[in-house]
């Protein structure tokens, strides 16, 4: 278990225009040969906007794209001609494909932030795909077959447990609270990368906690 903490991550974004970016992982001029992804994930970043602040119209291609709105509202509209608001509880999925474009912003009188992840595809290529699943349950894992891996979202009560899948690779981020997982504490914004998971758990001392878990198979 490699335990990355939120103090570590790279600064970006442009806090004069509003926008204030934490980077999990080698990110734009912030290059790391060494963290350039984790199973499927090549980015995890947390993004904070303030009002009215957002990114402008930019591309991407072969990569799927997952966000997760923490706080506040986020305005999302792209090139297939979808325009939608995201909030907390729903999951927001862009399968940039052979390309896309897209435009996000917060529209809304408060703060806004959101975790944005970034997955590789099994395969490049295809058309692009836009949806949101909205108030995700914890029951309901959100599968990615493209990206070979399924988002689990855990909201626990302290003292509450739950079991880490057992999986080539899992990827662990803490939303909210504080947890112990395989003894370790992990607080708001830090996250673990499990190899070969196996009979892990995730234990909350704080809530409400929540969690996020990428469930990956080798690739």
């Amino acid at each position: 278990m490699d335990v990355r903490r939120a103090r570590e991550r790279y600064r970006g974004g442009d806090p004069a225009a509003g926008i204030e970016t934490r980077h999990a992982f080698s990110f734009g001029p912030h290059y790391d040969p060494d963290n350039l992804r984790f199973g499927a994930v090549i980015a995890c970043n947390e993004e904070r906007l303030a009002p009215g602040a957002g990114f402008d119209e930019h591309p991407h291609r072969h990569t799927e794209i997952v966000t997760w709105v923490v706080e506040g509202e986020l305005t999302h509209r792209d090139s297939t001609g979808r325009e939608t608001v995201v909030r907390p509880g729903d999951v927001q999925r862009l399968s940039a494909a052979s390309g896309v474009r897209h435009v996000e912003r917060n529209a809304g009188e408060r703060p806004l932030t959101f975790l944005q992840m970034w997955l590789a595809p099994l395969e490049p290529g295809g058309d692009p795909h836009y949806e949101v699943v909205r108030a995700v349950t914890d029951s309901t894992p959100y599968a990615l077959p493209e990206a070979g891996a399924t988002l689990h979202v855990r909201r626990m009560a302290a003292g509450e447990r739950t079991a880490v899948p057992d999986a080539a690779y899992v990827y662990v981020h803490v939303v909210r609270g504080e947890v112990l997982l395989a003894g370790e504490e992990l607080g708001p914004g830090d996250a673990a990368r499990l190899t070969d998971a196996k009979d892990v758990e995730a234990v909350a001392a704080t809530a409400p906690a929540e969690l996020l878990l990428w469930e990956m198979a080798a690739r």
